[in-house]
């Protein structure tokens, strides 16, 4: 069964096109996310789908309802945690989850039941009756997640859920989605600009930049899609390298980031020993080599030419690398 299918969905702010066109289906049941560094048109997307924004052209359909002519019953189908905080930290966490099952018409005579029921998935039945202003970033986040609960939506939105958080709050928040997803038996749609969570996390992804889907499968089928494998080299030089490596047809794929050559090889030891070989010859020093698989941001450079950075905004490759991409077969 399909719980989205959106049909050349497009938003544009005066000569600004945010989304373009998006054609997807996402199924019942799946954790679905989009990749992308901030201002890619993720937020602009899911707006759109939980009928915050007005497409301007085309349209979609969650669990069924047109966003458009039925916006009231997708409003009923969705649960929704914004990228902002939202919570009110002058009330407790249980005042909080009362006043959202009141926004929602949760029966009264379930409605305590049903908040221990979510309160108990993210942890904080024993911070019930204390102030959202004693918690801490990942627990107000669960919190947040909770909340969106309440009223037992079929699809859940998740906008950079982790933003800000540390490390440890971070996979945290990651138990508790995959949990939720398994127990709550929804559909679960992610905005995230962190590749491992995204890779962690999702069933399938879509890589969206500059207000399209330029990619879209299972973490694994992206990966490998690159094939082979990553050589990263670090040197005194790495314009004057990667320009002799090109021309001798030394790898499959190669990139300048901003501070180290990223290469795809089929065979990276074998790669390896002509291209430090290559090195010596033309006088370039090497200063750090490592080898490992493709990840996710090895796939979102091959397919934007940038990387994404942890701020979420991302850099632009340089040098005559950077335009090589996919050329070298």
């Amino acid at each position: 069964m399909i719980a989205i299918e959106t049909i050349d969905l497009t938003k544009r702010f005066e000569n600004l096109i945010a989304v373009d066109k998006v054609n997807l289906k996402v199924d019942q049941g799946e954790i679905f996310g989009l990749l992308g560094p901030n201002g890619a048109g993720k937020s602009t997307f899911i707006s759109m789908l939980c009928t915050i924004l007005k497409p301007s052209s085309g349209t979609a359909k969650v669990e069924g309802y047109d966003i458009m002519r039925e916006a009231g019953d997708v409003r009923r189908s969705i649960g929704i945690v914004f990228q902002d905080p939202s919570i009110d930290d002058k009330l407790t966490g249980m005042e909080n989850m009362e006043l959202h099952a009141d926004l929602y018409d949760v029966p009264r005579d379930v409605m305590h039941s049903r908040i221990n029921e979510v309160l108990q998935l993210v942890e904080l039945e024993d911070r019930a009756s204390h102030n959202v202003n004693t918690y801490s970033g990942g627990m107000r986040r669960r919190l947040e997640i909770a909340r969106s609960l309440i009223h037992y939506p079929r699809v859940l939105f998740l906008d950079e859920p982790t933003v800000g958080l540390d490390p440890q709050s971070r996979e945290h928040i990651w138990n508790y989605i995959r949990a939720l997803k398994k127990r709550e038996n929804i559909t679960i749609i992610l905005t995230t600009h962190y590749m491992e969570e995204a890779d962690k996390l999702c069933d399938r992804i879509a890589i969206i930049d500059k207000s399209k889907i330029i990619a879209l499968d299972t973490p694994q089928k992206l990966r490998c899609e690159l094939g082979g494998e990553t050589i990263l080299i670090e040197s005194n030089n790495n314009d004057l390298l990667s320009e002799k490596i090109t021309e001798a047809k030394l790898v499959d794929n190669i990139m300048i980031t901003e501070k180290e050559l990223n290469l795809t090889v089929k065979n990276a030891h074998t790669a390896l020993a002509r291209i430090v070989e290559l090195a010596v010859s033309i006088g370039v020093y090497i200063d750090n080599i490592s080898i490992r698989e493709p990840d996710l941001n090895d796939v979102f450079m091959y397919y934007t030419g940038r990387e994404i950075r942890e701020g979420g905004g991302s850099k632009e490759l340089t040098g005559m690398a950077a335009r090589m991409r996919g050329r070298i077969k």
